[in-house]
């Protein structure tokens, strides 16, 4: 399942293709929203907002598209008027002159005034997103203190949106492995030294997915700028120690790390 680096990227690409243009066409799979599709028409796409793996998408005249992709959902930029050949089910289209972006299988798509949007459920309890530039360590510090999480276990915290939007399994393992902290352990057990760089380290991780991964660096020997350190390695040689990476199932998700170096 994409994580906030991809839900990002997707956003990112989404933007380029419609950001600023007059919508010349919008199309509404549900009843619900079918009165929008005219109001919609001759308005521009202002920018796209990331709320860990929720997107929404902010129109000229204040209204805003919430959607989740969920397990099934899917974006696609096309050129205007193309139709693709595809089994997936239509939901939005917003077309302008020359693109158009089409989002196909979500099912939990809203349109949301201002006021709506500081009251929606989901965006209420979801955390503060980690590719959001204003977050800072000393937030997530505090964060990870708070009454609320200071006694999770870092296998299932990692996983909760409630806790920090945009971390998923691949970040959950990388992260923990970077700070060389068992997945068992929870913030009350650990020392200052620990909490700040675990800290960092949650900031640190998506945002060198998100502006790297895929992308290679001929300077560097081993090539790709982020790659895995520990996920989907296991039984090869951890980095680190020269220990050997193990493979479990923690909160039903599999969970990669090195037994010896990660205490």
């Amino acid at each position: 399942m994409p994580e906030g680096p991809e839900i990002r990227r997707a956003a990112d690409s989404l933007e380029a293709a419609i950001k600023g243009k007059p919508l010349t066409d919008v199309w509404f799979a549900f009843p619900q929203l079918k009165p929008f599709e005219s109001q919609l028409v001759g308005q521009t796409v202002t920018h796209i907002e990331t709320r860990g793996k929720a997107l929404l998408t902010h129109f000229s005249h204040n209204l805003t598209l919430y959607s989740h992709n969920q397990l099934y959902g899917v974006w696609r930029v096309v050129e205007s008027g193309e139709q693709p050949q595809t089994t997936r089910v239509l939901r939005v289209r917003l077309q302008t002159a020359d693109k158009a972006i089409l989002l196909y299988s979500a099912s939990d798509i809203e349109m949301l005034t201002p006021e709506q949007l500081l009251t929606h459920p989901f965006l209420q309890r979801v955390g503060p997103d980690v590719l959001d530039i204003r977050l800072t360590a000393s937030e997530v510090k505090a964060r990870l203190l708070s009454p609320k999480f200071r006694n999770r276990q870092f296998s299932g915290l990692l996983l909760d949106q409630a806790f920090l939007a945009g971390l998923g399994n691949y970040l959950r393992v990388e992260i923990l492995w970077e700070v060389g902290l068992a997945p068992q352990h929870k913030a009350s057990q650990l020392s200052d030294e620990q909490l700040d760089a675990l800290s960092q380290a949650l900031l640190d991780i998506p945002r060198l997915s998100y502006n790297t991964r895929g992308l290679v660096d001929e300077n560097k020997h081993h090539g790709a700028l982020f790659r895995f350190k520990v996920f989907h390695r296991a039984g090869k040689k951890c980095e680190r120690c020269g220990g050997i990476i193990d493979r479990m199932m923690l909160s039903s998700r599999p969970f990669y790390w090195c037994p010896h170096c990660q205490k």
